[in-house]
């Protein structure tokens, strides 16, 4: 006969697996993706670049929350380029890139953190397709150099590319360090853009303006070049 004390232990056991295996994980990030995708459209905290941020923040305290938001708002999916214009218009150049970059490396942290958690484990086993394959493996490999070129270059999703690292095995000192590096030229050149904002036909404003278009330009050819290498690449090799 079996032992009845035992069963509510073994229920809870099986419970505990169930909700940490790799599938409620990854329905557990979704679920915290579309809350944070809500949440924008609710708070709308894009109106802050219109109305500025409240009176009664003023100075450091403000490069403070700012910055803090700038990471939640990366995190959930609020385009970086407003946050960037954002900054510029309320801190100027100097401050607004310094709380740009470091706000860039909360948020890519937090969503590096949590696809790294709760999706990297259920996702793994799904990487079949040739160039998610390639890409996996160029980043697990060559994550610091990968992850360089990826935020050097506009045009990959930001999420998409935090996630994507997350998924891999790409270290933490590498994936930070290269965001930090690697966000700093786009991020000035919007801040500069932000910051000068008023007179769009300045000298400062057109050359950030000119300077983003290149670089999206620049990143659009690499990517146009590097398909093939991503298509044809071989799982085994």
């Amino acid at each position: 006969m079996p032992d009845t004390a035992t069963q509510p232990a073994d229920s809870t056991s099986r419970l505990a697996r169930t909700l940490l295996s790799p599938r409620y994980r990854l329905a557990l990030l979704l679920v915290l993706l579309c809350a944070a995708g809500i949440s924008v459209l609710v708070y709308e905290p894009q109106r802050f670049v219109i109305h500025g941020l409240p009176p009664h923040l003023s100075g450091s305290v403000a490069g403070i929350v700012f910055t803090l938001a700038y990471g939640l708002c990366t995190a959930a999916f609020v385009p970086r380029p407003v946050l960037n214009v954002a900054a510029g218009a309320l801190f100027g150049i100097e401050a607004g890139t310094l709380s740009a970059v470091l706000g860039t490396v909360i948020g890519s942290g937090m969503a590096f953190g949590l696809g790294r958690m709760l999706g990297q484990d259920a996702l793994r086993p799904m990487l079949r397709a040739r160039w998610l394959t390639a890409a996996d493996r160029q980043l697990s490999r060559h994550g610091f150099r990968s992850m360089l070129v990826i935020r050097l270059l506009p045009g990959i999703p930001f999420a998409a590319s935090n996630y994507g690292a997350a998924v891999s095995r790409m270290t933490w000192p590498a994936f930070l360090a290269a965001t930090a590096l690697g966000v700093i030229p786009n991020t000035a050149a919007y801040v500069v853009a932000g910051s000068h904002a008023a007179a769009p036909t300045s000298p400062v404003f057109l050359a950030a303006f000119g300077f983003i278009a290149l670089s999206g330009l620049g990143g659009a050819v690499l990517a146009w070049r590097k398909r093939e290498v991503l298509r044809g690449a071989e799982p085994g090799s």
